[in-house]
């Protein structure tokens, strides 16, 4: 697994569509059609993907993200930045869960300042910004891989 292939099948689900195309999902992400081939490829593989690659095995992916993503993804905060908010501080998890500390993807785009969270792909907060879904999705897996109990327990 890379971690481009994280930032893949969160977009396929929240396009909700199995005839999406590579080439309308790689311009989305910011991703080469390649990098998304081998996502593909390494998502049916990993049995994350349906043996098609169109559809993803939601239940397996969610036993990923619940018991491996934190410890093959890891991410500690890092120094205060202005950026695009994510975990906690972005939704869903902002009304339910109330701190003084804000996690962001460092971005000149953002508004908040707030603890660096490194994305799990460069090109995430990017697509995110073009996604309401994806962005949501993305935050919860942040929530994951920052490791917060209390934010684990809120949606897990």
């Amino acid at each position: 697994m890379k971690p481009q292939d994280i930032l893949l099948l969160l977009k396929l689900i929240s396009l909700d569509d199995v005839t999406w195309k590579q080439k309308y999902v790689a311009e989305a992400l910011g991703m080469s059609q390649s990098e998304v081939s081998e996502s593909v490829a390494r998502s049916k593989y990993s049995g994350l993907l349906d043996p098609k690659g169109k559809k993803v095995m939601k239940l397996a992916f969610i036993d990923f993200l619940q018991f491996g993503l934190k410890y093959v993804f890891p991410q500690k905060p890092g120094p205060v930045v202005r950026g695009i908010p994510t975990s906690h501080s972005a939704a869903p998890l902002k009304d339910q869960i109330k701190s003084s500390e804000n996690y962001v993807w460092p971005s000149g785009k953002g508004m908040l300042r707030g603890q660096s969270i490194i994305p799990l792909y460069s090109s995430a907060p990017d697509a995110a910004l073009k996604d309401s879904i994806l962005h949501e999705l993305l935050a919860l897996v942040d929530a994951i891989r920052v490791g917060r109990a209390r934010a684990r327990k809120s949606y897990i």
